[in-house]
């Protein structure tokens, strides 16, 4: 693996473990919407969404992207370090019990081990939500495909709600992206392939509101460009409608497919959807999912 060149004092800190001062890094007073990745390897490592001001000097995190980070006591047993768990670039040192946050975690950051990246989010429904996830969490440049409901009217509704057709919600993928990696009308076209846009209400044996087919456009260029793509598909019954709220789904429906890839609906559903993306994106898929 190439990784990125890293000036002296980079180096002290990422490869010889080191530590810059407390309050002197760039990233100790910012409060920006993006994503934070490790300077050496560029893996994504903290949502903004994450940070807090703990008042200590650094960079305060209490949660990171899933197998981001590896966890080493440090020899002395009174600390634990945290490295990338790509490269392996020392990152700081994890606190817990210290009731910052409802995590009560603090993964505390040196800002010479991270990069700051600004990142966009869009919101699409296209029938289940574990197909939608299982998708676009595997292309370049996405860091994050987050399962959950949009488009409705009633306030933290459940999947039981949703599922009854009685929140107007519609199972929903919002999607964090690295606009400089991949654009948006990369995953407008993908969108449109790997979902039948015609059918009202449905998708295969799905059926209910909830399984329609939506795009909850985030600013005007993405509703123009939505609308555009839109018209060239014939009998397209797509909504396009602006984005509001999005309510992040129970825990068990994350990863859904990578856990239960062995399900028959995993097999019958969502493989040929996975099978079809390798098939006419595979520049654009992710190498550890090319092999899976």
């Amino acid at each position: 693996m190439q990784y990125n060149p890293l000036t002296d004092e980079e180096k002290r800190v990422i490869e010889g473990k080191g530590t810059e001062a407390p309050f002197s890094g760039e990233y100790d007073n910012f409060y920006k919407d993006g994503v934070f990745v490790c300077r050496k390897c560029n893996t994504p490592i903290f949502s903004s969404k994450a940070k807090f001001n703990a008042g200590c000097g650094w960079p305060s995190f209490d949660d990171n992207f899933p197998n981001a980070v590896k966890r080493i006591p440090d020899s002395d047993g009174l600390r634990t370090e945290i490295q990338c768990a790509t490269c392996g670039g020392h990152l700081g040192h994890i606190f817990e019990g210290e009731h910052f946050t409802e995590k009560d975690t603090r993964y505390c950051v040196n800002s010479l081990s991270i990069k700051f990246m600004s990142t966009e989010l869009t919101t699409f429904a296209g029938g289940c939500f574990w197909c939608t996830e299982a998708i676009f969490k595997r292309l370049k440049g996405v860091i994050s495909a987050v399962p959950g409901y949009a488009g409705g009217h009633a306030e933290n509704p459940t999947y039981e709600q949703v599922s009854s057709g009685s929140t107007g919600h519609a199972e929903a993928t919002q999607i964090e992206f690295d606009p400089n990696e991949i654009s948006y009308a990369k995953l407008l076209d993908i969108f449109w392939h790997t979902h039948d846009p015609t059918t009202m209400n449905r998708q295969g044996s799905d059926v209910g509101t909830q399984y329609r087919s939506a795009i909850f456009y985030h600013n005007e260029e993405q509703k123009k460009l939505a609308e555009h793509t839109k018209a060239e598909i014939s009998k397209a019954i797509t909504e396009i409608v602006p984005f509001t709220k999005f309510y992040v789904a129970e825990g068990y429906h994350k990863n859904y497919f990578d856990r239960n890839g062995s399900a028959p609906y995993c097999n019958i559903v969502i493989s040929p959807k996975i099978n079809k993306l390798l098939e006419n994106y595979a520049t654009d898929v992710k190498e550890e999912y090319k092999a899976i």
